[in-house]
């Protein structure tokens, strides 16, 4: 996949060099490239914002620097223009599935109050929210974009299954984890893991799945048709939370 992203700060970057997208970078699976909007401006203060007609507080990303780095970036790719925005769709595990499965990604950092609104109008095709709260730009959100797309690429991951059992894949908070050693203070890992028993592990994880959705998370169990066994099993887990 080659995701170019479009941002003042490129150097915020390096973070995905680390960890799971340094990997994949490493191997092939994906490359990363960034356009700065300065390196497109013509006047020697190499300007990219101005004050908003009307008045107001802030700053505006300039019309003409966002387009030249997006039309550069169209030369060596026909992916939609995808813009990080408060007023975007929110972006969630489903529409990462749907993204990986592009072959490349054009990605846009706004600044300041935002970019003009004729270049949302005449150049984006789509926008994405992280979620209902102000970040100072947009590069954060474009790195957890990132990061949660390249997780799915076939081999980015250490374990084949480790994406299909995160949280949110199937709609459900994933499962208490543990591991070694068995018991730490007066707390014990649960028996039934440590039994061997695969039949049993798999049904107490999906338990707690449906449980922890349950408690936590229930707008995500609107939205999930659950089969008789997780009827089951989450009617188990509520009587035994209750008691």
């Amino acid at each position: 996949m080659d995701i170019q992203i479009i941002t003042l700060f490129p150097e915020m970057f390096t973070a995905l060099n680390s960890s799971i997208p340094g990997r994949a970078q490493k191997q092939g699976l994906v490359r990363l490239s960034y356009l700065n909007p300065r390196d497109f401006t013509y006047d020697k203060h190499k300007t990219v914002d101005d004050k908003p007609y009307g008045g107001g507080p802030g700053m505006v990303m300039k019309f003409q620097p966002l387009r030249a780095a997006i039309q550069a970036a169209k030369r060596t790719s026909s992916s939609p223009i995808s813009y990080l925005s408060p007023q975007g769709k929110r972006f969630n595990q489903a529409a990462a599935k749907e993204l990986s499965q592009r072959k490349a990604l054009i990605l846009i950092a706004g600044r300041y109050e935002g970019i003009d609104q004729r270049l949302i109008d005449k150049e984006i095709d789509e926008e994405w929210s992280v979620g209902d709260f102000i970040l100072s730009g947009g590069e954060l959100a474009a790195m957890c974009l990132i990061d949660t797309v390249v997780r799915l690429l076939e081999g980015a991951l250490g374990h084949s299954e480790s994406a299909l059992q995160d949280s949110f894949s199937r709609s459900l908070l994933d499962y208490p984890h543990y591991t070694r050693p068995a018991k730490v203070d007066d707390q014990t890992v649960p028996s039934v893991l440590l039994e061997g028993d695969h039949e049993a592990i798999s049904r107490w994880r999906l338990k707690q799945a449906l449980g922890q959705t349950w408690l936590r998370r229930p707008d995500l169990l609107k939205n999930h048709i659950l089969s008789e066994q997780e009827r089951v099993l989450l009617a188990e887990f509520i009587h035994e939370h209750s008691k």
